[in-house]
């Protein structure tokens, strides 16, 4: 069975850093279609970064601040978060098999999502 787990949110200032990791089970991290997603409440939900096929791609609102990798030893991927802006808090999930370039939770495997709250 497929199954990810997030950790390493929390609360953290504006122009702070988080460091968010995702031990997943039943695939290896080569997996062509892991990603960051993230929702908050009211707001649709976003695909902040994937990679696919080891290319990574990162929405624009996070780009130059926002970084995934992947450490295939420890099935693991995460997704470094810096100079966070108030407007970066959400729920953070990541998912695997959702789809390329997609945000559905319909489609794919997803964690239970860890909560980033930035302060003003």
């Amino acid at each position: 069975e497929v199954q990810l787990q997030e950790s390493g949110g929390g609360s953290v200032q504006a122009g702070g850093s988080l460091r968010l990791s995702c031990v997943v089970s039943g695939f290896t991290v080569d997996d062509p279609y892991m990603g960051w997603y993230r929702q908050a409440p009211g707001n649709e939900c976003e695909l902040v970064s994937q990679i696919v096929d080891g290319n990574t791609w990162y929405a624009d609102s996070v780009k130059g601040r926002f970084t995934i990798s992947q450490n295939n030893a420890k099935n693991t991927f995460y997704l470094q978060m810096n100079s966070l802006k108030p407007e970066d808090t959400a729920v953070y999930y990541c998912a695997a098999d959702v789809g390329y370039r997609l945000c559905d939770r319909r489609y794919g495997y997803w964690g239970q999502g860890t909560q980033v709250t930035v302060d003003s």
